[in-house]
């Protein structure tokens, strides 16, 4: 780490007066990061769970170059480009049927805060406004200012800010859990709830099947159909958020196809371009969009000055064209049937609370929180890039991994959970 970068540069959730380590990258290629200094990792996180192809993909760096030459942004006020058509396209065939109408945006922090002006402009629009929300404690939505307003409000990273931040109405995380069963007392709250202060709620927004950095919670599919029925019976919309769960990486294209629900709106992002550019997008029904035209003018108010740049359209269209001629779906189920083999026996270790494993997402909860420099040292030594957060040691990996490097990963995972049970006695 250079020390203009220690004493200058903001790294994610660290400070600047004690940062945590840094360690450079030079170059990245499969699933490989090799450091400054000629060492080599096995990457277990996907850079942040969105380089499902792994790096340097020669189809992907084909589609960018391509799309260089012919032209990298032109506003998209007034204009339109076939690569933004194509993605379109793909997009409204890939999700659920009732979504047909797409919005570009940014990041997926800015697809969720779209997706809340959708459904605060729908409502305005049938002479009804609301102004809050009702989402579940553990969720994580982003760190813009709307989307941090649904993040959980206590637990969760922005609770520095919650005396800003509009005040939403939260009900219990989903009990954990994917395959436990919904009982009819998990909905006593959210009823209660609704017919109290439902005249002011807009929707629900939640994290389908997988709560991500909220805690990385698993729980049951048919609890949260259960929950959307409660309400849709107050005419409320629903909106899914599966910026991190999109494209695979619960076993299904989508976590809501785990579902026999499906939202209002979604929101889509990381893995879209295969973790090349930052891009995401917010798609609704028709119910949404021509709600919010029933002012007469259905200006959704937002305009990002990158929304649907050619360049991470493009690199988007290249990455759905490679999970849809590729072996993805078999590539998961082949990384959450090794990782249930070789992370579950961490179970033995008193410092272990919790593992943990759907489609390729493994999870080793401890009781204590993680020292995450002492963690990253012991990692890389080990030859993988694993960043834990709190409590929790898990990785992401990109789709191409194979087993031995796999195996690397989960290994570098049960010694380290070894070593911290020999030390607490």
């Amino acid at each position: 780490m250079s020390n203009f970068d220690k004493n200058h540069i903001w790294h994610p959730y660290t400070s600047l007066l004690n940062p945590l380590p840094c360690y450079q990258v030079n170059s990245a290629s499969g699933v490989r990061l090799t450091l400054a200094d000629g060492r080599e990792l096995i990457d277990g996180m996907s850079s942040w769970w969105s380089a499902v192809h792994g790096y340097n993909h020669p189809m992907l760096n084909d589609a960018a170059k391509r799309q260089l030459d012919r032209m990298s942004h032109v506003m998209f006020g007034g204009i339109t480009h076939e690569p933004a058509i194509e993605l379109a396209q793909k997009l409204v065939a890939l999700t659920p049927s009732t979504l047909e109408k797409v919005f570009f945006c940014d990041s997926g922090s800015v697809a969720v805060e779209v997706a809340m002006k959708m459904a605060l402009q729908y409502f305005v629009a049938q002479g009804q406004p609301k102004t809050k929300f009702l989402t579940v404690r553990g969720g994580y939505h982003g760190d813009t200012l709307g989307a941090m307003s649904v993040c959980d409000p206590v637990t969760g990273m922005h609770s520095l800010f919650k005396d800003y931040l509009p005040q939403h109405h939260f009900i219990q995380k989903p009990p954990p859990g994917y395959s436990r069963p919904p009982q009819p007392q998990d909905f006593d709250e959210v009823n209660a709830l609704l017919e109290k202060v439902g005249h002011e709620i807009a929707g629900l927004i939640i994290e389908p099947v997988v709560q991500g950095t909220g805690g990385m919670n698993f729980y049951a599919p048919q609890w949260l159909e259960m929950l959307v029925k409660c309400v849709r019976g107050h005419d409320k919309l629903v909106i899914f958020d599966e910026i991190a769960t999109g494209f695979g990486r619960t076993g299904e294209w989508f976590a809501t196809d785990h579902l026999t629900v499906e939202p209002d709106i979604i929101c889509l992002g990381k893995a879209i371009t295969g973790g090349y550019l930052s891009f995401a997008s917010t798609l609704c029904s028709r119910k949404v969009s021509e709600g919010i035209a029933a002012d007469g003018e259905g200006v959704l108010m937002h305009g990002p000055t990158y929304m649907a740049n050619p360049l991470a359209c493009s690199v988007a269209n290249a990455s759905l064209s490679l999970l849809e001629q590729g072996c993805w779906k078999n590539q998961v189920k082949n990384i959450e049937a090794l990782l249930l083999k070789e992370l579950m026996p961490c179970q033995v270790f008193k410092v272990v609370k919790d593992v943990r494993v759907l489609g390729a997402i493994g999870v080793v909860e401890l009781h204590e929180p993680v020292d995450v420099a002492h963690s990253q040292a012991f990692f890389i030594k080990k030859g993988a890039w694993i960043r834990p957060f709190g409590k929790l040691i898990y990785i992401m990996p990109p789709f191409i991994i194979n087993d031995e490097d796999l195996s690397l990963l989960c290994q570098a995972i049960s010694d380290y959970v070894e070593m911290q049970s020999k030390m607490s006695g």
